[in-house]
């Protein structure tokens, strides 16, 4: 199911996690402003950054994609990560679960610039084209109106709203939805 080799586009590479990324992975999810709309619970260590990194590395092997590193063609810097998750039934979001979403995360000073639309719609391209998959699926906290634009724009629509919770924390989700 993963490409087996990177994604590119106009800008960006994108390509599997690896244990080089440590350092953007830990910057990535140890800003508060990142996580404003994933519970607010941002990492503290360069320890639970290496965990997110194998758990993604684990993902590859054992469902056969995950989310992918998106890297700055012109500098190599690490921006965040954008991809495909195979949504297993302990993950099911919206009652939902055996099914390709998509999710990406960027480190702020990358945010407004195109970037998570361009890497999106390269793995909505992907999916559907070279993947043959026919759904895929996406959340996004309604106040998150960045996140949502792009998954608008990349082509998916809004279908429900529900209400997500993960380690205690509750939020309220638009479930969206695309279609080949």
């Amino acid at each position: 199911m993963m490409p087996n080799q990177p994604i590119e586009t106009e800008r960006l590479i994108l390509r599997p996690v690896e244990n080089t990324d440590l350092q953007g992975m830990f910057e990535l999810d140890s800003d508060p402003e990142v996580h404003k709309y994933l519970g607010n619970m941002p990492i503290k260590t360069l320890d639970q950054a290496q965990e997110g990194i194998d758990y993604l590395q684990k993902q590859y092997k054992e469902r056969g994609i995950a989310r992918w590193a998106v890297v700055l063609k012109e500098t190599n810097e690490f921006m965040g990560w954008c991809g495909i998750k195979y949504l297993i039934e302990s993950e099911q979001m919206n009652g939902v679960y055996n099914v390709y979403e998509l999710g990406y995360r960027f480190i702020p000073k990358f945010w407004g610039k195109g970037y998570a639309t361009e890497s999106a719609q390269a793995w909505v391209d992907y999916m559907f084209k070279e993947a043959g998959v026919k759904s895929l699926y996406a959340a996004a906290d309604i106040p998150n109106k960045g996140s949502v634009n792009v998954l608008q724009k990349v082509g998916f629509k809004i279908t429900d709203e529900f209400v997500f919770e993960w380690k205690g924390v509750k939020s309220n989700c638009y479930w969206l939805e695309q279609h080949q």
